[in-house]
């Protein structure tokens, strides 16, 4: 019975962990370019009363053997990188990744980070900066002149001036793609940093050779989070969660008939 009070408790926890996953993707279901994660679970250490397989004769074994489990824990939760819908906004500084890769980021300290939300503006000098002000890298500048701003799907940013016929080059987009992405690691503000797990990054033009997805103007890419699917996940680990609660208190009903054997 004390196994199984410790079994539950760590069942309980497990699903606490998996409510607040849960709780999370929810909370980001708008967030541009957010990709959802999904917790994973283990068995913990089997206590081994009959080891399977030990000797029962002289020359028989025991089939199956007694093993008590002793509960479970989140070992991970993975980040799921499938396309999210995409939705027209018309800006011409928004960018969709159609397949695989990332945008780099330069960070104020000087290191890339990568993102896929494709919300891009122009600061004060005509660079090419997310919201929170941090330029792509390789770096875009377009003039205060620009008419009319256009990235082609392998990445080729041209800008028109009035009076000129032709089209200038601004500069050119680069994706950086992961052979892991999902071993990155997340660290807010829609900004990915690479791991070990995840692999260095290979740089390429998008649509390019590398595997890298081309790119689409004036959309972007919204969350893979499925209200409906969390919604029944939440459901799902509710009931794990009430029925090992039930489990503790079985066990504690039981611990309460043994100690009142006595009186």
């Amino acid at each position: 019975m004390i196994r199984a009070l410790f079994s539950a408790g760590s069942g309980m926890s497990a699903q606490q962990t998996n409510v607040d996953n849960i709780a999370h993707n929810l909370a980001n279901a708008n967030t541009v370019g957010f990709k959802m994660r999904r917790a994973q679970f283990q068995d913990l250490l089997y206590q081994n009363l009959i080891q399977p397989g030990a000797a029962a004769g002289t020359q028989t074994v025991v089939p199956s053997g007694l093993q008590i489990g002793l509960g479970a824990r989140t070992s991970s939760n993975e980040i799921i990188f499938t396309q999210g819908s995409f939705l027209q906004t018309n800006n011409p500084l928004d960018l969709v990744i159609e397949g695989r890769g990332f945008f780099q980021v330069r960070r104020p300290t000087g290191e890339i980070a990568y993102t896929r939300a494709g919300q891009f503006q122009l600061n004060r000098d005509g660079v090419l900066v997310t919201g929170d002000g941090d330029p792509i890298e390789p770096q875009i500048t377009i003039p205060a002149e620009a008419q009319a701003v256009t990235i082609a799907q392998d990445g080729t940013v041209s800008f028109s001036q009035s009076g000129q016929a032709a089209a200038q080059l601004a500069g050119q987009l680069q994706l950086a793609t992961f052979v892991n992405p999902a071993g990155m690691n997340m660290i807010g503000r829609n900004l990915y940093l690479p791991t070990d797990a995840s692999g260095e990054p290979t740089l390429g033009n998008p649509g390019g050779q590398e595997g890298a997805g081309s790119l689409m103007q004036g959309y972007v890419e919204q969350s893979n989070v499925s209200v409906v699917e969390e919604f029944i996940n939440l459901i799902t680990s509710q009931r794990a969660y009430e029925a090992n609660s039930k489990v503790v208190r079985a066990a504690d009903e039981m611990y309460q008939q043994i100690n009142n054997i006595t009186r």
